[in-house]
């Protein structure tokens, strides 16, 4: 899960401001986590208290409360959180119900088949022992705000990706699975995507991205460059792809777990130490 959090950090300086220089200065001044790394720690805390076996309604509440006191320790994270997501947040009074286009009573799934859903679940691929528990818990973790399907399914495929790196599968076997299972195009080449990718907030326009950096990749860092180096949603892409590449690489230099460490607070710390001990 730090793959995760080094990817956001590595990024957050390019998000809005994209390099194509493969060689880029890995952490510049003023890199720091983004929202990608506040819900990717809420997103573990629930899951490492969460009893899967409760009814949805309970999980899904549990994950709301997290998320939003995570949210008001972190309100202003580099970046910000997403318009939709904000509200959802902070402004559940101005939440409309996508069903009936009526006011809401209360926080609710708003449709969304952004990034945001892909981006935060990198602890949910490490912490279930089979696909199946793996593919239902990210589903929880995404419908609670992105449940549209494309929402649900880029979730799904990161979780996925990670559960089968950690458990020593191929690069083959990784994308022949998310080729069949989620229908996602991972024959794209790299410089390809290098060449024409522009920004995309979409998951259909991140993960699958996502996923081609870090199986053209030689290692860690070099799974990073690549996602930052195509442009786009750096934050998010190498957020996703360092999530993956440290569950396959299972080594991550020394001097990017240090920089990382030491920008995050305390509570996020004690996330990482407990899923250290799963």
């Amino acid at each position: 899960m730090l793959g995760a959090i080094i990817g956001d950090i590595a990024g957050s300086v390019y998000e809005f401001s994209n390099i194509k220089d493969y060689n880029f200065e890995m952490f510049p001044c003023g890199s720091n986590f983004t929202d990608d790394t506040v819900m990717t720690m809420a997103v573990a805390e629930w899951a490492l208290m969460n009893d899967i076996n409760a009814p949805i309604d309970f999980q899904t509440k549990l994950l709301e409360n997290v998320m939003v006191d995570m949210a008001k320790e972190i309100p202003c994270p580099m970046g910000g959180y997403g318009a939709g997501f904000h509200t959802w947040l902070f402004h559940p009074e101005n939440l409309i119900d996508y069903h009936n286009a009526k006011s809401s009573s209360g926080r609710c799934p708003y449709n969304s088949w952004g990034n945001g859903s892909a981006m935060r679940t990198s602890s949910i691929g490490w912490l279930y022992n089979n696909m199946e528990t793996t593919l239902r818990v990210a589903e929880t973790a995404a419908a609670i705000t992105h449940n549209h399907p494309e929402g649900i399914k880029g979730a799904q495929a990161v979780s996925a990706a990670i559960y089968m790196a950690r458990n020593g599968l191929s690069k083959n076997d990784i994308k022949k699975y998310i080729t069949t299972k989620f229908h996602y195009n991972l024959d794209l080449s790299w410089e390809y995507l290098h060449d024409t990718y522009e920004w995309d907030s979409s998951c259909q326009g991140t993960v699958p991205q996502a996923i081609i950096a870090f199986l053209v990749s030689d290692d860690f860092e070099s799974a990073i460059r690549r996602a930052i180096s195509i442009g786009g949603d750096s934050d998010t892409l190498a957020c996703i792809t360092g999530s993956i590449a440290e569950a396959y690489y299972k080594y991550i230099p020394n001097y990017m777990v240090n920089r990382a460490i030491s920008l995050l607070p305390l509570r996020f710390k004690h996330v990482l130490e407990l899923m250290k001990r799963r």
